[in-house]
């Protein structure tokens, strides 16, 4: 089977791409037709203009399907697009770190879906890989195991390894939807719908305020007591994050299933509306991160993400398609961490903790911004230039910065478990990192102009996989260099010896 996609003949997408195409041209460029529409409005025109601009994006996408075509030889995937500039665009196959197959609405009415192929670059936008938009389910399928297949050796001593079953390590369970307005998610989502409903007012040049529902509405507000329209902000505000929060996680990771497969992957499939799977080498696995958000940790929830070479995590987790495990109770992350890792010991390990210095540089963040801020508030308040609600404001910020830096610090932590460099940080995102010692390419060692002052540094594993970079923050000079040694033996203790003595007139003599 995979010969058929092997050598020098070029290949188009699949033909219903015909419908799919112009549908997308027109959506994306609905702000445009509306704006069309409404300009053209006072000389009566505005139809016309707008199917013609209709025409034209249909023409577009119709012209986007002609001019595409795509080939994969034996070491090259090639893709080709243009019609006044020609690209080809070229992967190398050994190069392939990810093949992301996914399937929004309209692919899957027409039976297609999307081949993103990754090469783990991070430098581009798109990550320096290439997408084939528009092919059958069966022949995306094919394509993804044809790219991921492994040498016949290789393939061979995982058969033998790993049996020929593929293993369920975990399936979605409608009652992780509870977790679903613990993520914030929702924000995001009432964010780009914002944004969206902005851009077609400002093409179309509408003034919501002109309207009569809304225009009474603001009426109204001016003659309503301040603290209620913020409570009533606020109250709405938290009800439509939860909402669209719930909607976007059912979305997102509605039957969610991890599956470790035979050939010696891990299979990530989801989504509802829009269909996603993911395959991740095992082999280019370097560790695991175990994530608990404040608002999820407060539910007893958390969530698991790969550190894999190819696949972002800084940008992204679910949309690099590093996402193990959707937010979930802690005791399933902590069991798919431990299947995958093959060792719970590393999420379930006591940490070292890193010592009052650390504590009391976390109350100083706090304290040494708001406590001056907070004194001017005041005083402009009692000089009568400013209202009181500034300075309150400031106090409650100030109220919430302090319990914050005490969780900041008991978040603090690492350790050295089974090869495995562990370390936790953070409060409102508390991540800990589980980065096996394989995929440690080098160590930094950075201090600020404060922790000079406190006898701190704070060690950074590099790597080429995940973030790309591990932080045990603020630890004694003596703490960092015994973690590397111990992971990484000789790779940072030479920088670090113990300068000999200048040599005295005595012992000048006897040399």
């Amino acid at each position: 089977m995979a010969s058929r996609y092997y050598g020098a003949e070029w290949r188009r997408l699949n033909a219903r791409m015909l419908i799919l195409l112009p549908v997308q041209e027109v959506l994306r460029s609905l702000p445009l037709l509306l704006g069309l529409l409404v300009a053209g409005s006072s000389s009566g025109s505005g139809p016309e203009w707008s199917l013609i601009g209709a025409a034209l994006a249909i023409g577009a996408g119709t012209l986007r399907w002609f001019t595409t075509t795509y080939r994969i030889t034996s070491d090259q995937v090639q893709v080709r697009r243009g019609l006044l500039r020609r690209r080809t665009l070229t992967v190398l196959r050994d190069r392939i770190r990810t093949v992301d197959v996914t399937a929004h609405a309209l692919h899957r009415v027409l039976g297609l879906a999307r081949v993103s192929i990754g090469t783990g670059r991070s430098d581009r936008r798109d990550g320096g890989g290439l997408k084939l938009d528009g092919l059958s389910v069966q022949e995306a399928a094919q394509i993804r195991d044809v790219l991921l297949s492994k040498p016949a050796a290789d393939t061979a001593a995982v058969a033998v390894d790993a049996g020929t079953a593929d293993v369920e390590l975990i399936r979605w369970h409608p009652a992780w939807i509870a977790y679903g307005p613990f993520t914030l998610s929702g924000i995001v989502t009432v964010l780009v719908a914002a944004g969206f409903g902005y851009r077609i007012l400002s093409a179309a040049n509408l003034n919501p305020t002109r309207f009569g529902p809304i225009h009474a509405l603001l009426h109204d507000v001016g003659r309503t007591s301040p603290v209620l329209v913020v409570l009533t902000i606020v109250a709405l505000t938290v009800v439509v994050t939860i909402v669209f929060s719930t909607v976007g996680y059912v979305l997102a990771f509605w039957n969610f299933r991890l599956t470790r497969q035979a050939s010696g992957t891990l299979h990530v499939s989801r989504g509802l509306v829009t269909t996603r799977a993911v395959t991740i080498d095992e082999n280019r696995l370097r560790g695991i991160e175990f994530s608990e958000p404040l608002l999820l940790r407060a539910v007893g929830g958390a969530r698991c993400i790969a550190i894999a070479t190819g696949l972002r995590v800084g940008r992204g987790a679910e949309r690099g398609g590093s996402m193990l495990l959707p937010p979930a109770p802690r005791m399933v992350a902590v069991a798919v961490a431990a299947a995958i890792l093959g060792d719970a010991g590393p999420i379930r390990t006591q940490l070292i903790g890193h010592g009052p210095v650390a504590r009391r540089r976390r109350y100083n963040r706090v304290l040494l911004v708001m406590v001056p801020l907070l004194t001017v508030l005041l005083v402009a308040w009692w000089l009568g230039g400013l209202p009181a609600w500034p300075w309150q404001v400031g106090l409650a910020a100030l109220a919430a910065g302090l319990p914050l830096a005490a969780d900041r610090f008991h978040s603090l932590g690492h350790a050295v478990v089974a090869g495995r460099l562990v370390t936790r940080s953070g409060s409102l995102a508390r991540r800990r990192g589980v980065l096996s010692a394989d995929g440690i390419i080098g160590w930094n060692l950075g201090q600020s102009f404060f922790q000079r002052r406190s006898q701190l540094v704070t060690l950074t594993a590099t790597t080429a996989a995940g973030r790309q970079a591990y932080e045990v923050q603020d630890v004694g000079v003596a703490e960092a260099v015994r973690v590397a040694e111990l992971l990484r033996p000789g790779l940072l203790a030479a920088f670090f010896e113990e300068p000999r003595p200048a040599p005295t007139r005595e012992t000048a003599g006897q040399l």
